[in-house]
């Protein structure tokens, strides 16, 4: 148990310390994924870092290596005629016993001795009799302990094995660290051999070297210093240009169809900023050439709507007057009457809905907001459908509030919405009810119209609002709709800064839901009643394809739910 609590309280502490790192690293992480020149420099300062790096270290490297291989060389050089020197006055002794050996010996040392014993760091000269305890060893400085130069393996090297023996120790001489080069040979001698060790010090050396570590490493770090300014400059050469892009395209998304970039030079860049001025132009004439026959199809509509009127009038009684004597005509005449009759109906309402789309087209639509209380439209709409309703053998149930759901909205066209939205569940209730649904909270007002009928196929929740589109071509229609009723509703909905959202399935039915903000200019933000009706949530849920949670997409709607059907008008 303390094991896994001290493993707790470990990872609880590494997780506190990582959430730290990452919110103080935000800034330059936010800063290394939004700029290129950045990243351009920080890569090209860490690459010509590690390439300068490498090579300092191998010029130093082998400058080092060069110095000591020659001072070697020249100590080698001095140690052979050191040794032979040693030789000739050393032989003349047959024994170690001979009273003359260790004044012969100092005096050798003190002729072989080179540099002047009384400065720090000079060459050091000692010959030792190892094998022979009675002679002692002779140095040609005696204030300076040489013995740490000597090391064991190295005595024993030169005087048990005759070899020569070489290393590089260090030692403090006065107060200062001197590395020294450490040269032992064996001497023979008539009676024996004795070991000459010679000890130069590698100052000069050791000091050249550090000269061209420095040299190196600052000449290595201002070359980096100068590549990173030039990767900097290069950068700043091409990302300039595409920046300046960026900006002039952020320009002509937001409208300013003007906006060009300046062209320097015939370089690729130049030909970058021309062929963007190019693209620009083509768009803004085919946006200009758009907007004008965009204009011209609405000016067209408007004004053969607005044309239609009056022969629509005349048509409109004499169709009335036939109609009112139909019972006097043959039954073949007296039913073309009423044909002539229901079409000019469904021509007259068409003529309406196109006026009105004309209108939301040309941006001439106003909003008319009050006070309402929504119940009594609701109930309005129900009644005046509840004849329409009962004919295709459907039941309209009403699910309100008890007190009063006010809201400001414009009451006729919140009215025409709901008309169109009761209508068509009506329409494709398939003789089941259809549930009207009101739900309200302090920021926003939500309507809710559910059928049980043949619902909507995936994607067709996105068409349903388009203009004349119908899910099945072939239905006939019971109300005579134009095909414009959800294209308008979405209008109005748009207009009073809301939602309508369609969902639906195959065969489970179809639910429309219509958000306005209760204050007029408010920003809706969430719906009170859900997109998916409450009995298809379970469903939903273990529908592993489906997310629920996520808001359906629809012309009307920026926060719609799922992915599902529609119905036609």
């Amino acid at each position: 148990m303390p094991i896994r609590r001290t493993l707790r309280v470990v990872r609880r502490q590494w997780r506190i310390v990582v959430r730290r790192a990452r919110k103080v690293s935000a800034p330059a992480r936010r800063a290394w994924r939004r700029s290129l020149h950045l990243r351009v420099v920080t890569l090209t300062l860490v690459a010509s870092s590690l390439l300068v790096g490498g090579f300092g270290w191998f010029i130093a490297d082998r400058s080092t290596q060069i110095l000591l291989d020659r001072a070697r060389d020249e100590v080698s050089s001095q140690m052979s005629g050191k040794v032979d020197y040693a030789v000739s006055q050393l032989t003349v002794h047959r024994t170690e016993r001979d009273p003359k050996l260790p004044t012969t010996i100092s005096n050798t040392v003190t002729r072989l001795s080179d540099g002047d014993p009384t400065e720090s760091g000079g060459a050091l000269l000692e010959l030792r009799a190892d094998n022979y305890p009675d002679l002692k060893p002779v140095i040609s400085d005696e204030r300076i302990d040489a013995s740490a130069l000597l090391t064991r393996e190295m005595r024993h090297s030169v005087a048990n094995e005759s070899q020569v023996a070489r290393q590089i120790r260090t030692i403090d001489v006065r107060g200062e660290p001197v590395k020294y080069l450490v040269w032992g040979s064996p001497v023979p001698t008539s009676f024996g051999h004795v070991e000459l060790y010679y000890m130069v010090p590698l100052t000069t050396e050791d000091k050249a070297a550090n000269e061209i570590r420095a040299t190196v490493a600052v000449t290595g770090l201002a070359l980096v210093l100068l590549l990173g300014l030039l990767a900097g400059l290069v950068t700043r050469m091409v990302v300039t240009p595409v920046r300046v892009a960026a900006r002039t395209a952020q320009r002509l998304s937001a409208g300013l169809l003007d906006q060009r970039m300046k062209v320097d030079g015939e370089d690729d860049l130049a030909l970058l900023a021309a062929s963007f001025n190019q693209m620009a132009a083509n768009l803004q004439r085919q946006i200009v050439r758009l907007e004008e026959m965009s204009r011209l199809q609405r000016r067209f509509t408007s004004d053969v709507s607005h044309e239609l009127r009056t022969p629509l009038t005349t048509v409109r009684m004499a169709a009335d007057l036939i109609f009112s004597e139909r019972d006097e005509f043959e039954p073949a005449v007296a039913r073309s009457a009423e044909l002539l009759q229901a079409e000019l109906d469904r021509f007259e309402s068409l003529l309406t809905d196109l006026l009105e789309i004309s209108r939301f087209d040309a941006g001439f639509a106003a909003l008319d907001a009050e006070h309402s209380d929504l119940v009594p439209i609701i109930e309005r709409v129900a009644e005046r459908l509840a004849g329409l309703a009962e004919r295709v053998g459907v039941t309209i149930e009403l699910r309100l509030p008890d007190t009063p759901v006010i809201a400001e909205v414009d009451p006729r066209r919140v009215e025409r919405i709901l008309r169109n939205l009761v209508g068509n569940a009506v329409e494709h209730g398939e003789r089941r009810p259809v549930e009207v649904t009101l739900a309200t909270d302090d920021a926003a007002v939500a309507v809710t119209v559910r059928d049980h009928g043949v619902g909507l196929k995936p994607g067709e929740e996105r068409l349903v609002f388009n203009r004349f589109w119908r899910a099945d071509p072939s239905r006939a229609r019971q109300t005579g709709g134009t095909g414009l009723g959800l294209s308008i509703s979405v209008e109005d909905a748009r207009l009073h800064g809301g939602w309508l959202e369609a969902w639906g399935e195959p065969g489970g039915g179809a639910q429309f839901r219509l958000t306005v903000p209760v204050r007029s200019g408010d920003r809706l933000v969430a719906a009170p009643l859900p997109l998916i009706p409450r009995d298809r949530d379970r469903a939903i849920e273990a529908a592993p394809a489906v997310d629920s949670s996520a808001p359906q997409t629809s012309p009307a709607a920026p926060s719609a739910l799922g992915d599902e059907p529609a119905e036609v008008l």
